[in-house]
């Protein structure tokens, strides 16, 4: 015989989801109406926020293999290769009211033509690029409007595994959509997307077209930007991440006062902790990043760090392992002094160290590079703190330059292309002579390697 224990499942799901909000006290927990639970008066203030993002770029139409040969084209005397329209769509979220500000991804505007936001009262308005980070995948726009509506930013850090999120965008280009889910895993890292990776995975829906959208929390703080899917089916499998708060905030600081990130470097490189290497150190845990080496002459040398220190925390904030302590260091500007929290044989330590800028490293005469428009490079020079590394030096990238919008930036080391070393200028252009459809980039930016690839 079935016991009976005197309530329903949805009276159940419904005290549940009422103890789940009861913490919120800015949200609503009953619709005065029917008496069930509801968002709608926190989404009312948060969605007048999140915008639709149009963007027209210019794409080449596939033709006969010979007419994209270079000499065929110029021996029967062509002209350059039609291109048409392609318009593709996007989400945004306003960070800034009075000056019109607008964050999205960098992927979403990357060789935009035109870009127009549309608001949720439908104005629309033609955008002008404020500045990009591909490396965090965060472009900032600027459009010319009244009454607007921007969403407060909430503390990503104090977010943890099970928090209830709203993820807010125009999926498919449909209109503005609201879904919901948890935060599934926090620091993810390895998307196989270029640059600085801290993201916050969630299941709720984030489907093409929701890249540059809102993930708020139940109060309507933005804590992340909606930025990829693991799609195997094109379309959301449940699992989703957004670029945190605090990176979104750091990047768009810089790029306000700059146009772009200028990040800089400590001259030391480190390693994840292993069960072993945490045993051999003493340490109770693997959290934190191992210090391998520090470069003469560098501002981890000057601040009295060592190999063997751990790193345990930057500024008081804990590390989770040494790509967090490259997000970290990579949102620090030139100039700034920071606080390193160390573990030296037991003992803790505190480390002042500067943030330098990356280049100080000099070349000699520079070049032009025609497959990286807007870029100079030059040969590395010997007698510096680097002189053991091989490559080439970015010495210059016109701003919204193509090289530019690939995201090269001055200062960048180029170690490999194609996956070939190049060790000097003229190693480099050969084998960009060889390239054909894409250009597989291996770069040293401040203390970090990336890939950048070039199509």
């Amino acid at each position: 015989m079935r016991k009976s224990f005197g309530f329903s499942l949805p009276a159940l799901f419904v005290g549940l989801l009422a103890v789940a909000l009861s913490a919120h006290s800015a949200v609503p927990l009953v619709n005065g109406k029917n008496g069930l639970p509801t968002l709608a008066p926190m989404l009312k203030d948060v969605t007048p926020a999140v915008v639709n993002i149009s963007v027209l770029t210019r794409a080449a139409i596939e033709e006969n293999p010979l007419f994209r040969d270079p000499f065929f084209r110029h021996f029967f005397n062509l002209p350059e290769q039609a291109a048409r329209p392609e318009r593709s769509v996007g989400s945004g979220v306003i960070m800034d009211a009075a000056n019109g500000y607008v964050v999205t991804n960098y992927h979403v505007i990357k060789d935009a033509q035109q870009v127009v936001v549309t608001l949720k009262d439908r104005r629309q308005f033609q955008a002008t690029l404020v500045g990009t980070d591909p490396g965090t995948d965060i472009a900032l726009l600027k459009i010319d409007a009244k009454n607007l509506q921007a969403l407060h930013f909430g503390d990503s850090d104090l977010l943890n595994v099970g928090d209830f999120v709203v993820a807010i965008g125009n999926p498919f280009g449909l209109g503005q959509t609201v879904t919901s889910g948890i935060v599934s895993a926090l620091g993810r890292s390895g998307i196989d997307i270029e640059g600085y990776e801290d993201f916050i995975q969630t299941d709720a829906s984030i489907n093409p077209g929701n890249s540059g959208g809102a993930l708020v929390n139940l109060k309507g703080e933005l804590v992340g930007i909606n930025s990829a899917i693991v799609a195997p089916t094109g379309a959301n499998v449940g699992i989703g991440f957004a670029v945190p708060s605090v990176m979104v905030k750091a990047v768009l600081d810089q790029l306000v006062r700059f146009g772009e990130v200028r990040r800089g470097r400590l001259g030391a490189t480190s390693e994840d902790i292993t069960h072993d290497l945490a045993a051999s150190l003493g340490l109770t845990s693997t959290e934190g990043a191992i210090i391998s080496t520090v470069e003469p002459n560098s501002p981890a040398e000057k601040a009295g760090m060592k190999p063997r220190d751990v790193v345990m925390a930057v500024n008081g904030k804990s590390i989770r392992d040494s790509m967090d302590l490259r997000n970290k260091i990579g949102l620090m500007p030139i100039g700034e002094t920071i606080n390193l929290g160390l573990i030296r044989d037991g003992k803790p330590v505190i480390a002042r160290v500067t943030i330098a800028t990356p280049l100080d490293v000099p070349g000699t005469e520079a070049e032009t590079v025609p497959q990286l428009a807007g870029a100079t490079v030059a040969n590395l020079k010997g007698g510096t703190s680097r002189s053991r590394i091989e490559g080439v030096l970015v010495t210059r990238v016109d701003a919204n330059s193509p090289a530019w919008r690939h995201g090269i930036r001055p200062g960048d080391i180029i170690i490999g292309a194609n996956r070939k070393k190049v060790r000097s200028v003229r190693e480099f252009l050969a084998v960009l002579r060889t390239s054909e459809d894409s250009i597989v980039l291996n770069l040293l930016r401040g203390d970090f390697r990336l890939t950048l690839i070039i199509r």
